[in-house]
């Protein structure tokens, strides 16, 4: 079992309605990871947290953008059977990657579910209401750069899981 960071950039609120841009993903213990590049992008001028797709960049095509689902799949066997999607928004992040897997391969590795980061601190913390606090543990700076993104919630976790609240 391996439990796999992940953070989505993405121009739109949901799949039906936008694209995912890009996706970072960080295994726990190894610290590897996986940079998806579906669309050229660059972060919104009046919000980082948005990306949109670069209208001056020659953009990817269907298959090549499979591919990129087909490298993450692969990427993801080399630790073992059961890849545990983690993220700090599974609500948000989740749709994009579940969407994308099954659009591009009919099947998704991280079958029908995902963790919360902010879930699991607020029952560390016996509080449920507690859900931000574990974001100050980051290292990495939250860059919307999805992969540094990704490792610093990692970065986070292990403090969490080292005792610091």
């Amino acid at each position: 079992m391996a439990l796999i960071f992940v953070d989505c950039e993405a121009d739109g609120p949901c799949p039906e309605m936008g694209v995912l841009t890009e996706f970072g993903a960080v295994e726990y213990k190894s610290r590897k990871t996986f940079h998806g590049i579906l669309w050229y992008s660059k972060p919104d001028a009046d919000n980082p947290a948005i990306s949109r797709r670069d209208p001056n960049a020659i953009q990817k095509g269907d298959d090549e953008r499979r591919e990129v689902w087909l490298a993450f799949e692969e990427w993801l066997k080399q630790f073992g059977d059961r890849a545990i999607f983690v993220s700090d928004n599974p609500a948000y992040d989740f749709q994009w990657i579940n969407h994308g897997f099954w659009m591009a391969i009919g099947r998704n590795p991280f079958g029908h579910s995902g963790r919360r980061i902010s879930d699991f601190y607020a029952g560390l913390c016996g509080d449920f209401y507690k859900t931000q606090q574990w974001k100050r543990f980051r290292e990495t700076p939250h860059d919307h750069n999805p992969v540094n993104d990704a490792m610093g919630n990692v970065e986070a976790f292990q403090r969490l899981m080292s005792g610091e609240r």
